[in-house]
């Protein structure tokens, strides 16, 4: 596979092109062919409302899908837990690489860790599983802190703490990481603790299904124990009904004995964003080995969630 330049459609932020520059040079490295970034503006780059009230589904990807269908990039790179859960009928999944660190991560001021947050203190996200499992964390260990919605880019987030509007601010350990400013971190957020957003730390590479060639290609980069964990994840939302902004948390990962893997267990949440009421449940099973078996695995938790009560829980529903 050899000739002119692959054009990789990409969000214009600073982490997105820093992602897809990582993708590019697989690719480049797979095909043989140069690979270009084309930086593409989505509405929820330019949108300045919370996620929570432009629907989040699809936002930061629906212009990308656009450019690809329209056949102006080859393929696209988004951040997984962006993706919509319903197929695309022209597009397909090529490659979901070797996921990142799901955890979520605190930077806090002068160092602080979430348990020596002092009371009434003030958290930033944009997320409102996180503010849901942040403020249950807090009723239940006795502490006294405010979330805060916040929008806009990791540069963004971060100066909220460093001008003193914040006391903390939570993101993903995967952003930071793949910009090069993990160092910032005060506190790792176990999963215990935050349980991340279905598909959190993993790329989606996306190409149109009449590309075969480069299917073939992208395929290369893609990582069967990532793919299956996610997809678990992403079935478990889409049998919830929740748009990628409700508040669900979901994690599957793998059980190991030495470097033998044993099962896969998958863990979901969903809860109010005061933190009174949550729903959390966990499965485990064989390592799915097909696309239909994760589905399965995925949808059963979420079937079990629902019997307990979490529709009532998630606010926004997908349309």
């Amino acid at each position: 596979m050899t000739g002119k330049a692959l054009r990789l459609g990409t969000r214009r932020s600073k982490l997105a092109m820093a992602q897809s520059g990582q993708v590019a040079d697989a690719v480049s490295q797979v095909t043989g062919r140069p690979v270009e970034l084309v930086p593409i503006t989505t509405y929820g780059d330019t949108s300045r409302e919370h996620l929570a009230q432009i629907g989040g589904t699809g936002v930061f990807v629906a212009a990308l899908r656009e450019a690809l269908v329209r056949g102006e990039v080859d393929f696209a790179v988004h951040s997984l837990k962006d993706l919509p859960t319903a197929p695309h009928d022209e597009l397909v999944l090529a490659a979901v690489p070797v996921r990142e660190d799901p955890r979520d991560v605190m930077i806090a001021r002068d160092a602080l860790k979430l348990t020596d947050l002092p009371r009434g203190a003030r958290i930033g996200t944009g997320s409102a599983r996180r503010m849901a499992q942040l403020n249950a964390y807090a009723v239940s260990h006795g502490l006294d802190f405010v979330t805060v919605p916040i929008r806009g880019n990791v540069d963004t987030r971060i100066g909220y703490v460093t001008s003193g509007e914040l006391d903390a601010v939570v993101l993903a350990a995967a952003g930071l990481n793949r910009v090069g400013r993990s160092d910032e971190v005060t506190d790792f957020l176990s999963v215990d603790t935050v349980l991340p957003a279905p598909g959190q730390g993993a790329l989606a590479v996306e190409c149109s299904v009449r590309d075969t060639e480069l299917i073939a290609a992208l395929a290369e980069l893609d990582d069967p124990f990532t793919r299956a964990a996610v997809t678990a994840e992403r079935s478990l939302l889409a049998a919830l009904e929740a748009g990628c902004t409700a508040p669900v948390g979901a994690l599957a990962d793998l059980l190991t004995d030495g470097p033998i893997v044993k099962e896969m267990r998958l863990r979901g949440i969903v809860g109010t964003t005061d933190g009174t009421t949550l729903v959390q449940l966990s499965t485990t099973g064989p390592v799915p080995e097909t696309h239909e078996a994760a589905m399965a695995l995925g949808r059963e938790l979420a079937t079990e969630m629902l019997a307990q009560g979490a529709a009532g829980l998630m606010g926004e529903r997908a349309q």
